[in-house]
């Protein structure tokens, strides 16, 4: 399975599309929006730029990606209307892998840029966006080009399936009974990548740029914890059900593996510092509810479903890898069993996301 072909969130704006099912995502972003602003506002009050470039990698589609650029820019137009600063002029960079849906972005940026303008009112400088497709694990921009990189929900994803996982039968990820040679190969793996970013990103900030980047991670010093594997478990169990009964090959099963890794903070930092191109200013843990519905009212009876809704985020977010290895026709099937699942576990138990996000400058 080459990642960088098929690794990408649903398009579009249907029902199973991300644009769709993105609220835990979004609500990620507002729960750590204080690093966020912490570190955008440093930025500008260290050397009053004149203009400022942004990269948002990992930007995927829909309401997300303009809800993050729009929050630093009214920060920034905030702190200087304060200070009486002339605005800067902005540079975004729109970053995903080739098969994200950027025609979804683009043909809603003039509505975005309309709405962003009244917010902000008289005086604020221009704004122009850039897409930028590719692997953010490699160079993508000039020397020296950024003063900010932002990422949500991204760099948990792996640049490749991590070889030797031969032994990992029916797991299709890390779990509690994956063999210690599989949880080593996906965290030597996720060291090359990281590290790799780190580099990349190194050579593209100025000095005194800054990143915020927050990932899907997990408190434990087990990477097999019930906390940052029981989603892919729950659905490898989906899967094996679909197995028993003849609907998938079982070869097709043993050798599907999630091309992803949920670090501790601990590794985030250790992988930082090794590399050494980078500050760590804060590096904090989160948590979120599998059901980003949880908490809001006024839901029709289809959303006051847990299992439902966790379901419907999740498929907006796997439904290409399992449909690049095991064929579109299983994709119902596989999610209706997965909510039945889901709903049945989370009536016994609470379900969290833990995030990991760190704040780098570039000294």
């Amino acid at each position: 399975m080459e990642v960088v072909q098929v690794l990408h969130m649903n398009g579009g704006v249907g029902e199973t599309s991300y644009a769709k099912n993105s609220l835990l995502q979004q609500k990620v972003i507002t729960m750590t929006k204080p690093i966020t602003e912490e570190a955008i506002t440093k930025l500008y009050c260290s050397k009053y730029p004149e203009e400022i470039a942004i990269a948002d990698l990992g930007c995927s589609s829909g309401p997300n990606t303009f809800f993050l650029v729009s929050e630093l820019l009214k920060v920034v137009d905030s702190v200087r209307q304060k200070i009486g600063q002339k605005s800067p002029e902005y540079q975004v960079f729109l970053n995903d892998l080739p098969g994200n849906d950027f025609n979804t972005i683009f043909r809603s940026l003039s509505i975005f840029q309309n709405k962003l303008r009244k917010q902000l009112g008289p005086g604020n400088g221009p704004c122009f966006f850039t897409g930028v497709p590719g692997s953010f694990y490699g160079r993508l921009f000039r020397k020296n080009s950024l003063h900010f990189v932002h990422s949500s929900y991204s760099l948990h994803w792996l640049s490749q399936v991590p070889q030797g996982l031969e032994s990992n039968k029916r797991n299709i990820y890390m779990a509690s009974t994956s063999p210690p040679d599989v949880l080593k190969a996906y965290y030597v793996q996720f060291q090359k990548d990281f590290s790799l970013f780190l580099k990349c990103r190194s050579e593209e900030l100025v000095d005194g740029g800054r990143m915020v980047l927050t990932l899907i991670g997990r408190r434990s010093d087990d990477p097999s914890s019930k906390e940052c594997c029981y989603f892919w478990e729950l659905l490898a169990m989906a899967l094996s059900d679909m197995l028993v009964e003849g609907l998938i090959e079982e070869e097709k099963l043993n050798s599907f593996n999630i091309p992803m890794y949920t670090p501790s903070p601990a590794e985030v930092k250790y992988e930082v510092v090794k590399e050494g191109s980078f500050n760590i200013d804060r590096l904090e843990v989160t948590e979120v509810n599998w059901n980003a519905y949880l908490d809001e009212t006024d839901l029709s009876d289809a959303f006051k479903d847990g299992g439902y809704n966790v379901a419907k985020c999740m498929r907006a977010v796997a439904e290409p890898l399992l449909a690049s290895y095991f064929g579109e026709e299983i994709l119902d099937e596989v999610f209706r069993r997965y909510r039945e699942i889901i709903s049945d576990r989370l009536s016994k138990e609470k379900n969290e996301f833990v995030n990991v996000t760190v704040s780098l400058i570039k000294p």
